[in-house]
């Protein structure tokens, strides 16, 4: 029998004690006699069992009484919907596969929401189950299209993983909402708690999305995306301008430092210099030292915190600090002297680390260079280019040297390496849509991606190794089952490869097969799709993609902020000796939803300023390339315009078409016709709506 507590005394901790030393489901009445508990501490019981509700650490069963989750073959995490109604549960703890959901088994549950999953039926292959609880909705308000019918209004959400009709309650005074109005909601009752749910009209988006400003806004709403930064935080601005402390930090001004980024690039985070010396290579990675600036706790870090990351888009960027900071005093701009956390390591000529250390440092970069122009320069060996660069021309080559030896070595030990390539939306001077092109991934990219790697692995390792408080940057191994199915689908596609055996070396085999060929970007996107997604954790576990035993982020402070908690334990350990301070598995799954966030508000704008700029092409002819085959349809990337659209089967009139997975093709059951992966093909453009987020095309 547990001792009688006081009310201050009873916490959650001790209840879930309690629920597993009795190893049953307990009723209040239970609990009451085995706490001995007065009408005072009986409230703070309800309190603490309404907590533990919400947390969803225990669930209530029939007849009144609580039982643990974890004990009861529950599953409780995130649902993950997809387009066709199913779903799946994201467990909340790690090394737990996911639950299939299937549509009929969702009980009202939302893409997003918190929940618990029944698990029923387990399989070779996955694990299925229904859900019977939903602790906490992600969200609270809708976007999607009004639809009117025997004038009841209703909504139809954009999104299709919202599988639902929201009835409309109240429109905006003094504003028209017609039929097919594009809007956004909040939700005043859900899906189960009466027949139907409902929703308060809170906005209306007039004129559509037809400009990229237009689509730029409803993204930011949709996703509610950080605005301004709040007034609060000027004040802290103004005491950080003028401020440069350069005592007590290693004097680097002499160094050739560069930086090296994009053309439109405005906070440079990184400045990089390397030194050919008898016995190998000495590399200095210098980042800013934004810790400096931003101190823990104050009101600018909080805000940076709760934003997590910068978000880029075409034309604009949503910064995770204020301009001051990040295009100002933290960025490393040629010619001023600004302060730096270096990583000096050393090398032999074969590219292997001898020697490591980390010191607080004055930089004064040297030259603010581009991918292009450090392409020209080496690989492109451009005499005009050279000759501008001048002596920096040397210190390009001998990082060209560095950076192929630790590419080769990471290689070799299995390193993956996608190729999709992004596309690059240029924007003319009135904000339109110029052209949609295909990124290019020069060499200097890559030399700038090793470099970055040596000092993220270097310090991660340091920091491993000190027992110091860290974020990782953790990427688990795929699945076994879902390698498997995917291996299948690759190698009914005509490449010369050997058989696999699921590893990092053996993926990347299959990823080498295909470079060159017409099946390239197929194979990155299944492969890259099988991959389980890279997160931040408290806990090192390795980085499957990288093939490195010990990885974090480092090296972009300016616009991440667990690099700036990484900076931040490294300098406690430097100045102090103490261990930084806070809930570090808090912070890694806050920063890994912000990230996943910033990725699909990212993501989603793109494909609607694509589908935008084909919106004036719909008639026109293309050629393309067949990078994708479903059971619905097949995907084309076009060759002119770096987009990609869908050709529905229920769009093909001249046969019944079926789906032969094994084989990735479609076939007429009458003609013989085949469509299959890697094809060439000549399509029209016959629908292309930003609202809907539909590009569909008709082969000709």
């Amino acid at each position: 029998m547990m001792r009688k507590k006081t009310h201050f005394e009873l916490n959650q901790k001790d209840l879930i004690t309690l629920f597993k030393r009795e190893q049953r489901p307990l009723g209040v009445n239970d609990l009451y006699a085995l706490l001995g508990m007065d009408k005072q501490q009986r409230r703070n019981l309800k309190r603490i069992l309404q907590d533990l509700l919400e947390k969803g650490s225990i669930i209530k069963l029939k007849h009144g009484t609580f039982g643990i989750v974890e004990e009861m073959n529950l599953v409780r995490g995130t649902l993950w919907c997809t387009r066709s109604g199913n779903g799946f549960v994201v467990p909340d703890k790690e090394g737990v596969r996911d639950l299939f959901i299937p549509a009929r088994q969702m009980n009202n549950a939302f893409h997003g929401d918190t929940v618990i999953a029944r698990l029923q039926h387990t399989s070779r292959t996955h694990r299925e189950g229904r859900i019977i609880e939903i602790v906490r909705r992600n969200t609270n308000h809708i976007i999607g299209f009004t639809n009117i019918h025997n004038k009841l209004m209703y909504i139809t959400p954009e999104d299709s993983r919202y599988n639902c009709l929201f009835v409309v309650k109240k429109t905006p005074d003094g504003v028209k909402v017609v039929n097919g109005s594009l809007v956004a909601a909040a939700v005043t009752k859900f899906p189960g708690e009466q027949a139907d749910a409902e929703c308060v009209i809170t906005k209306v988006f007039e004129g559509g999305l037809t400009t990229v400003d237009a689509i730029t806004r409803f993204v930011e709403y949709k996703y509610g995306l950080p605005g301004r930064f709040k007034k609060s935080v000027d004040s802290e601005l103004k005491n950080l301008e003028g401020i440069i402390a350069e005592q007590g930090r290693t004097d680097l001004t002499a160094l050739n430092h560069v930086t090296i980024d994009g053309e439109s690039a405005k906070d440079f985070d990184d400045a990089v210099y390397v030194e050919k010396t008898a016995k190998g290579y000495t590399l200095f990675v210098s980042i800013a030292d934004v810790s400096s600036f931003v101190s823990a706790g104050s009101l600018l870090d909080e805000e940076a915190y709760e934003r997590g990351t910068s978000i880029y888009f075409p034309g604009k960027v949503i910064p995770m600090l204020p301009k001051l900071l990040s295009n100002g005093l933290c960025s490393l701009t040629p010619g001023e002297n600004k302060q730096a956390l270096t990583v000096r390591i050393d090398y032999n000529r074969d590219g292997d680390a001898v020697r490591s250390i980390f010191f607080n440092s004055v930089i004064r970069s040297k030259r603010r260079l581009t991918y292009h122009q450090v392409e020209d320069a080496i690989i492109g060996r451009d005499k005009r280019t050279r000759e501008k660069l001048g002596d920096l021309v040397r210190l390009l080559e001998d990082m060209a040297e560095l950076a192929s030896l630790l590419k080769n070595k990471r290689e070799d030990r299995g390193s993956l390496d996608f190729d999709l390539p992004e596309p690059e939306i240029i924007l003319n001077i009135e904000g339109g849509i110029k052209e949609i092109i295909r990124s290019e991934r020069l060499f200097a990219h890559q030399l700038i991606e090793e470099f970055m790697v040596a000092a993220n692995e270097t310090v991660a390792c340091f920091l491993k190794d000190n027992d110091l408080p860290a974020l990782y940057r953790i990427h688990e191994p795929p699945d076994r089952d879902k390698l498997r199915e995917i291996e299948k689908l690759i190698f009914a596609l005509p490449l010369h490869r050997k058989k696999t055996s699921g590893g990092a070396a053996s993926l990347q085999l299959l990823l080498m097969s295909a470079k060159g060929t017409d099946y390239e970007f197929f194979v990155n996107r299944v492969l890259l799709r099988s991959m389980k997604q890279a997160r931040y954790s408290a806990t090192n576990k390795g980085h499957f993609g990288l093939a490195s035993d010990c990885y974090l982020h480092f090296t972009s402070p300016i616009r991440r902020y667990p690099d700036l908690a990484c900076h931040r334990s490294l300098k406690n350990m430097q100045i102090r000796g103490l261990n930084a301070q806070g809930d570090f598995e808090k912070m890694a799954a806050h920063l890994s939803d912000r990230e996943r966030l910033a990725m699909e508000a990212e993501r989603d704008l793109e494909d609607r300023i694509r589908i935008l700029f084909m919106k004036g092409k719909i008639g026109k002819t293309y050629q393309g390339l067949i990078s994708h085959i479903t059971a619905y349809g097949f995907f084309v990337e076009l060759n002119e315009v770096f987009v990609e659209g869908l050709v529905l089967l229920t769009d093909l009139s001249d046969d019944y078409y079926h789906f032969q997975e094994e084989k990735l093709r479609l076939i007429g059951k009458r003609t013989r016709k085949i469509y299959r992966i890697g094809d060439r093909i000549n399509v029209r453009v016959i629908v292309a709506d930003p609202e809907t987020n539909r590009l569909h095309f008709m082969p000709t």
